[in-house]
């Protein structure tokens, strides 16, 4: 299993000016690829090789005089742009196709230097390495200070460095995980748990345990509208403004990396306290189109069940998503009774067969528990009903320490 490891860079002022000029290299050579297919789009003709491409667009352009400053980068750096364009091109056509799963893609737009997010990738090949000081060694830009908050797993093939709009800059490496020691590292539990997402909590579990929701974007919003307000007031092209849209940018990383945070927090203490976890498939584009929509955003559910589903697949948990059709909120989690559906100020209920009060939440989700147990997992074999929803030797994984937390 690939994962992708994040490291905050530091670099010096000459630094910044060389992975600025990076940057604006590699996307000179992504608009030129695309401006080529284009071209030959436009004039009936087949389109360039990716070969032909990088014989015109970079070996020859650094050696002519309107490109030379190519040659002031890497040229894995180049390499990796053609790339780009290439496997953009590709998803294209296979949506086009409908080869693709997800919403129909467009074509590849050039690239402009005003983007929020700039990035160029570094292969074995351009020959960059991490220093014994633990400095990120980079062709043609130097030895970058990493805050490393983690250790490597294994020495990764490839790096890429990635300026986000608040003018951050980060090394992003893709890691093979060793199967083995995940299964070494999260310990065994025979626990199964079902969970309701929600907006008053953000999760209900069935065990009983209700999760607050933090509400990162609202508690900021007051701090984000004074930003957006200075913005607003800026001269367009002016200092001033590029000042103010880097703390108005800032603002919002701050509330993106607390809700990612919290997240991470929360979807590792599930996988390691459980062997088998249950969600509902929530139609998250739906409700974001509601007047809830700015609260469904905030929660970030879709980010969190991805969080569960790929844990749960590393360290052999089983995940089960349970049909968004599933009345999980009509029906007794005791007698089984449907009692119908109830409007969102109902919070509890009484069934009217038994006579069982019901936390709204708290019955949701051990419906969603019960209803999993006819699910299929994802592995593909049926699901074992209650206690533990997948049999032990098709689990495998246990083991993190109560710190550690998946990348």
């Amino acid at each position: 299993m690939q994962l992708r490891y994040g490291f905050r860079l530091y670099p010096t002022p000459g630094q910044r000016i060389a992975l600025a000029r990076a940057f604006g290299c590699a996307r000179v050579v992504f608009n030129d690829a695309v401006r080529a297919r284009e071209d030959a789009r436009a004039a009936g003709r087949p389109f360039p090789s990716a070969a032909e491409l990088s014989r015109t667009l970079i070996t020859q352009a650094r050696q002519s005089a309107e490109r030379a400053w190519l040659g002031e980068v890497s040229a894995v750096v180049l390499q990796q742009s053609l790339r780009d364009a290439e496997a953009a091109y590709r998803n294209f056509f296979a949506s086009l196709k409908g080869q693709r799963k997800g919403p129909r893609l467009g074509a590849p737009k050039f690239k402009s230097r005003k983007d929020a997010r700039q990035s160029i990738r570094f292969t074995a090949n351009a020959r960059w390495s991490i220093t014994p000081a633990g400095r990120l060694n980079l062709p043609k830009i130097g030895q970058v200070r990493v805050t490393w908050s983690r250790t490597l797993p294994t020495l990764p093939s490839s790096v890429t460095v990635i300026k986000d709009a608040a003018g951050r800059y980060f090394a992003s490496f893709v890691i093979d995980t060793d199967p083995a020691a995940d299964l070494q590292r999260m310990p065994d539990a025979e626990a199964s748990i079902g969970i309701d997402l929600g907006l008053t909590h953000f999760a209900a579990l069935s065990d009983g345990t209700k999760i607050d929701s933090p509400r990162f974007l609202r508690r900021a919003e007051k701090k984000l509208r004074k930003a957006q307000r200075e913005l607003s007031r800026k001269q367009k092209g002016s200092k001033n403004r590029e000042k103010a849209r880097r703390k108005l940018a800032r603002a919002h990383a701050q509330v993106t990396d607390a809700r990612r945070e919290f997240h991470h927090q929360l979807s590792t203490r599930l996988i390691r306290e459980n062997q088998a976890v249950a969600v509902e498939d929530l139609a998250v584009n739906a409700l974001a189109r509601t007047r809830l929509a700015k609260s469904v955003h905030d929660a970030g559910w879709s980010q969190f069940v991805h969080m569960l589903e790929y844990k749960a697949k590393r360290y052999g948990r089983t995940f089960v998503k349970v049909g968004r059709f599933e009345p999980t909120s009509q029906v007794c989690s005791t007698c089984g009774a449907k009692d119908g559906p109830k409007p969102l100020h109902v919070r509890e209920w009484a069934c009217p067969a038994c006579g069982m009060v019901h936390d709204r939440d708290h019955n949701a989700a051990k419906n969603v528990k019960q209803a999993a147990g006819l699910a299929v997992a994802a592995c593909g074999a049926p699901v074992r009903p209650e206690p533990v929803l997948a049999q032990r030797d098709e689990a495998g994984s246990h083991g993190s320490p109560p710190d550690a937390r998946a990348a």
